[in-house]
C-alpha cells in the first residue's frame, strides 16, 4: 500500500498496470499494488493521457469535465469569469468544471453575420481578428454589400464586421455629397461653322445607390457622356453670336435634357453651367476687330450728337444777342475779361481821349 496526498485545486487519475481505474480528489488516499496516480490542476485544461472515451465511462470523472467538440466550420470562444481567454479551433477539448467558472461561445463560421453575443471590443483581439473581416463606410457614404456576386443589402455609414470564411464579400461605396463633374475642352462647331472650345460643368448627387451601382457601370462616366452629347446638340443649333448671348439659356436647356437620363443612373443633376467659351486665335482677332469697329461707330455717333447740340446752342445764343443789344454787350465784356486774364501788361495810347473810347466801347447805344 502507498499513501498519496492530493492538494486542494488538484485531482488525480489512478491507473493500474496502465489501465484507468478511478478519479480521486483533494485529500489523502491509499493506492494498491501496481497502482499509480497522475495529478492535474483544476485551473488548466485537461489533456487526457488515454483515449477520452475510455476515461468518460466513469460517471464521476465525466461529471467533473466540460467536453467541447469543435467542428470544422466552427470556432469556440473560451471565457473564464466572463473574461475572454482563448479561441478553440476544430478538435476536442476538455476543461475541469469544479473550480474555474468557464463559459463557451460556439461560432458557426459557415455564415458571415456575427450573431453571437460577442463584445465588439474583442474584434481586434489578436486571437480573434484573424477570423473577422472589417469594412468601413464613411459618414458621407452609403454602400452596397455583395455576397458571392449577389446583391445582399445596403449599408449606411459605420463600421461593419463579418466572419471570415469561403464566401466572398464586396463592399461598393458611393459618395452622397454634392459632387461636380467637369466637361472640359469640348471642341464643337456652331450652326455657322465657327469652331469653339467649351468648358462645361454639372453638380449632382447620388440619390439611389442600388440603381447607380448595381444597374449601371461607371454611372459617372455615363453622366459625362450624356452631358457631352446634349451640349454638342445644343451648341450645333446656335450661331456663334447666339451662343455668346444665350449661354445661360443653353446651360438650362442642357440641364433639363440630361435630368431624365440622370434619373436612370440613380443621380439627380442639381445645376449646370457653361464656364468658358474659348475661340481660336484667328476668330479672336476677327471678334476684336468687330468690337473695335462697333466702339468706333458708337464714338462717332456720340461725337456727332454732341456737335449738333453745340451748334444748336450757338444758334440759339446768336438769336438772343441779335434781339437784345445789352446781352450782346455783356457777351463782349465776358470775352474781354477772358482776354484780360491772359494779358500780363497793357499799354494804353489813345491821343488823350482814352476815356471817351472806353465809353464808346461799352456803351449800349452805339
Amino acid at each position: 500500500m502507498k499513501r498519496v496526498r492530493i492538494h486542494a485545486g488538484n485531482v488525480g487519475l489512478v491507473f493500474k498496470s496502465g489501465d484507468y481505474k478511478r478519479v480521486i480528489t483533494s485529500g489523502t488516499h491509499w493506492l494498491g499494488f501496481n497502482e499509480t496516480v497522475a495529478k492535474y490542476s483544476l485551473t488548466t485544461a485537461f489533456n487526457a493521457p488515454k483515449a477520452l472515451e475510455i476515461l468518460l465511462e466513469e460517471q464521476a470523472l465525466a461529471n467533473m469535465l466540460h467536453v467541447i467538440n469543435v467542428e470544422d466550420n466552427q470556432i469556440v470562444l473560451v471565457y473564464t469569469y466572463n473574461n475572454f481567454k482563448q479561441v478553440l479551433t476544430a478538435g476536442q477539448y476538455t476543461f475541469w468544471n469544479t473550480l474555474v467558472d468557464y463559459k463557451f461561445v460556439t461560432v458557426d463560421l459557415s455564415k458571415i453575420e456575427i450573431t453571437e453575443n460577442i463584445s465588439k471590443s474583442l474584434y481586434t483581439n489578436m486571437q480573434l481578428r484573424q477570423y473577422i473581416r472589417a469594412f468601413e463606410v464613411a459618414a458621407y457614404e452609403k454602400a452596397i454589400m455583395i455576397v458571392d456576386d449577389k446583391f445582399d443589402k445596403i449599408l449606411d455609414h459605420g463600421t461593419y464586421h463579418f466572419w471570415r470564411n469561403n464566401q466572398t464579400i464586396k463592399i461598393v461605396k458611393a459618395d452622397l455629397r454634392q459632387l461636380q463633374l467637369e466637361v472640359s475642352g469640348q471642341e464643337l462647331l456652331t450652326k455657322d461653322k465657327a469652331a469653339v472650345r467649351i468648358n462645361f460643368y454639372a453638380q449632382y448627387k447620388v440619390v439611389d445607390i442600388e440603381t447607380a451601382l448595381m444597374q449601371n457601370k461607371d454611372y459617372e462616366k455615363q453622366l459625362y457622356t450624356s452631358l457631352q452629347l446634349a451640349l454638342r446638340a445644343y451648341v450645333g443649333a446656335y450661331t456663334l453670336d447666339e451662343l455668346l448671348e444665350q449661354k445661360d439659356q443653353i446651360a438650362k436647356a442642357v440641364l433639363e435634357d440630361v435630368k431624365a437620363q440622370a434619373s436612370k443612373l440613380g443621380v439627380n443633376v442639381l445645376h449646370a453651367g457653361m464656364r468658358d467659351v474659348i475661340l481660336p486665335g484667328d476668330m479672336k482677332d476677327i471678334m476684336n476687330q468687330v468690337l473695335i469697329a462697333q466702339k468706333k461707330a458708337q464714338a462717332n455717333v456720340i461725337t456727332r450728337r454732341e456737335e449738333t447740340a453745340s451748334t444748336r446752342s450757338l444758334l440759339n445764343t446768336a438769336k438772343l444777342m441779335e434781339d437784345n443789344s445789352m446781352l450782346f454787350k455783356l457777351k463782349e465784356m465776358e470775352y474781354v475779361e477772358k482776354i484780360a486774364d491772359k494779358i500780363g501788361e497793357i499799354t494804353v495810347a489813345g491821343n488823350g481821349n482814352v476815356i471817351e473810347q472806353l465809353k464808346d466801347l461799352f456803351s449800349v447805344n452805339k
